[in-house]
């Protein structure tokens, strides 16, 4: 019966072994306690060779059993938040907790937001990279101020593809299957038909033929993430301009056939993108303030309000400006704008960095 211990022991006269259920691993010195164990099962007789021990002509060679998860994170801790985890080398590393307990025992976070309990609460503070303490145990209280800061109206990713999944499913559903005396319609010719009709002429779709086209299917187009419908007619057409800006290659703020049809195919998945900020790194969704506006991360852009402050005692945590100085609205705007480049450039750099790798 060969072994995989035929490879293990190449070059040697005899490589036939026995106990052919193990890999194995040559050792060129014998220890002290393996060459005992060895010497007693060969004096009793026995053929087989010990579990953990195969003989070839002139080498021992030694079955290293894995080590379990459990056993190389025994002596291991990790923060709160994040786990042990096993690398390909078989070295022990903390990763942020991929997925909590479903038990419910919701917390208030330092940040405002509820939790549903307290693992999910640190395992946000380890992927956000940020510092959140429980605050207290239950839901977060409303907290109420003279000056509320109000929330931009934002298209976050998950509003972007859940508009993209629903307008693909319309598409595919308006798929014909060819007949014995009639063709049909592939997806890209049922795209073609739609791209044709709502074009200017210009073999081109900007934001507001793109919104009419998704218009023509009332379920796919019916976002309600706000109580206000008017709201939510907003956040529909900058939905529609995050799609745009999936595929839009030249930046133009218009699609071409091709990006059209880049954008809508089912096979493609639009990337999760992230803001930066001050040399750090936000998830969609995350938020700052900026006097008694507030900035929040969507589909890897800062999106500001644009509210005239009348307090001084607000302090911005993303913005360095003199105690006692108000935003103006065109110093808020040239802000948004430093957010803006400050973004881009880390997109840029992110992308040069991969190229080198």
């Amino acid at each position: 019966m060969f072994h995989i211990c035929t490879l293990c022991c190449s070059g040697t006269f005899f490589s036939s072994c026995v106990l052919a259920t193990f890999s194995c691993l040559c050792l060129r010195k014998l220890t002290y306690e393996g060459l005992e164990l060895l010497s007693r099962f060969l004096y009793a007789g026995r053929r087989e060779c010990p579990r953990g021990f195969l003989l070839c002509l002139d080498r021992l060679v030694v079955w290293e059993e894995p080590r379990s998860k459990s056993k190389i994170c025994a002596n291991v801790f990790c923060g709160a938040g994040r786990e042990c985890a096993v690398t390909e080398k078989g070295e022990p590393t903390c990763l942020c907790i991929e997925q909590c307990k479903p038990h419910k025992r919701p917390v208030c976070g330092s940040n405002g937001k509820t939790y549903l309990n307290h693992c999910e609460l640190h395992r946000d503070a380890c992927l956000t990279g940020s510092k959140i303490q429980v605050d207290y145990d239950g839901h977060c209280k409303e907290k109420k101020s003279e000056n509320p800061a109000a929330s931009p109206v934002v298209c976050y990713q998950s509003d972007r593809d859940e508009l993209r999944r629903r307008v693909i499913q319309w598409l595919e559903a308006e798929i014909i299957p060819d007949g014995w005396f009639s063709k049909g319609s592939n997806y890209s010719e049922v795209l073609d038909k739609y791209f044709k009709n709502f074009d200017d002429g210009d073999s081109r779709l900007d934001s507001t033929e793109f919104l009419k086209f998704v218009e023509q299917n009332e379920t796919a187009v019916n976002i309600t993430t706000y109580v206000d419908q008017e709201t939510n007619k907003l956040l529909r057409g900058l939905c529609i301009d995050a799609l745009i800006e999936l595929s839009d290659e030249n930046a133009d703020w218009k699609l071409s056939f091709n990006e059209f049809l880049k954008c809508l195919s089912p096979s493609f998945n639009p990337p999760e993108k992230k803001c930066a900020l001050e040399d750090e790194t936000y998830e969609d969704g995350a938020e700052t303030q900026v006097e008694c506006n507030r900035c929040v991360c969507a589909c890897g852009n800062w999106v500001c309000t644009a509210m005239t402050c009348e307090g001084k005692n607000e302090k911005m945590t993303a913005h360095r400006q003199q105690p006692g100085q108000d935003l103006t609205e065109e110093e808020l705007a040239r802000y948004v704008q430093e957010l803006q480049k400050h973004q881009e450039t880390a997109e840029k750099t992110k992308k040069m960095s991969t190229k080198e790798m």
